[in-house]
């Protein structure tokens, strides 16, 4: 760990310098302690997508017998699906 670690104007910034530098250079992780943030909230991006029509209505009528959202229904979907197209790889 021989380089100081630079100060970053922004958040955009300090990603584009960590997507090109290595880590182990600026961080001894040998030191590092695992933490737990309990009150971190995700980041959440809007976004648009189309469906057919019937896949909506059918979303909805899914949602409304669990009594959720739709949206957070379609979420877990993807979520669950993400997870197992990742651990198959």
């Amino acid at each position: 760990m021989s380089k100081k670690l630079p100060k970053f104007k922004s958040e955009d910034a300090e990603r584009a310098f960590w997507a090109s530098h290595d880590s182990t250079a600026f961080v001894d992780w040998k030191k590092a302690k695992r933490v737990t943030l309990p009150e971190l909230k995700p980041s959440l991006r809007t976004i648009s997508l189309r469906l057919p029509q019937t896949m909506l209505e059918e979303l909805k009528l899914l949602a409304n017998r669990q009594d959720v959202q739709y949206q957070s229904l379609l979420k877990v979907y993807l979520a669950e699906r993400i997870e197992e197209d990742l651990k198959a790889r």
